[in-house]
């Protein structure tokens, strides 16, 4: 499975660098390629050298300013023009989505991905990886969004929040039919 994931390129400390190390070399051992910015700098290098040590595949799109920062040993690596390009081919290179702890791209790809699947843009797999409760906040105000009547469709339907990447990976493995 192509497995698209959000994340951050900055250095952050070991509360999320070893969970983020653990859920890539899952994917790695499961023989499932990543899809990711493509970065070669903070959690975005550590995903992919789980991923890549672990026998999994690694497929980037970058973007042009961003371009001298990309992993030159990708099996692929695509340069996009802008922001935009890479979203959009970033979520047509994957069958599934997963969010890890990431700053205002992160949430900004993350908005996206989910408006999109509201209106039927897309049926792929999301999953908001709450690594450390990272994500409580955020879970909570799409809640009171679903509660107020914001959400047309119920937040169950758009993203599944996982504690952990073993959580994470057999949701979207279960969605996959894989298991």
């Amino acid at each position: 499975m192509n497995i698209c994931v959000f994340l951050s390129a900055a250095d952050l400390d070991d509360r999320y660098t070893i969970p983020a190390r653990e859920f890539a070399e899952l994917l790695g051992r499961g023989g499932h390629t990543l899809v990711w910015g493509g970065s070669e700098s903070g959690l975005m290098k550590v995903v992919a050298d789980g991923v890549q040590t672990a026998g999994g595949r690694l497929v980037g799109v970058s973007v042009d300013f961003l371009a001298d920062k990309a992993r030159r040993s990708a099996d692929e690596m695509v340069i996009a023009r802008d922001l935009a390009e890479r979203k959009a081919l970033l979520l047509e290179k994957a069958d599934a989505v997963v969010i890890m702890v990431g700053g205002t791209g992160t949430l900004d790809e993350a908005t996206e991905i989910l408006e999109l699947k509201k209106h039927g843009k897309h049926t792929k797999p999301v999953v908001l990886l709450n690594t450390a409760g990272f994500y409580d906040g955020l879970r909570e105000q799409f809640q009171r969004m679903e509660d107020e009547g914001f959400l047309p469709v119920p937040l169950t339907d758009l993203v599944f929040f996982a504690k952990d990447g073993v959580g994470a990976l057999a949701y979207l493995e279960e969605s996959a039919g894989l298991q």
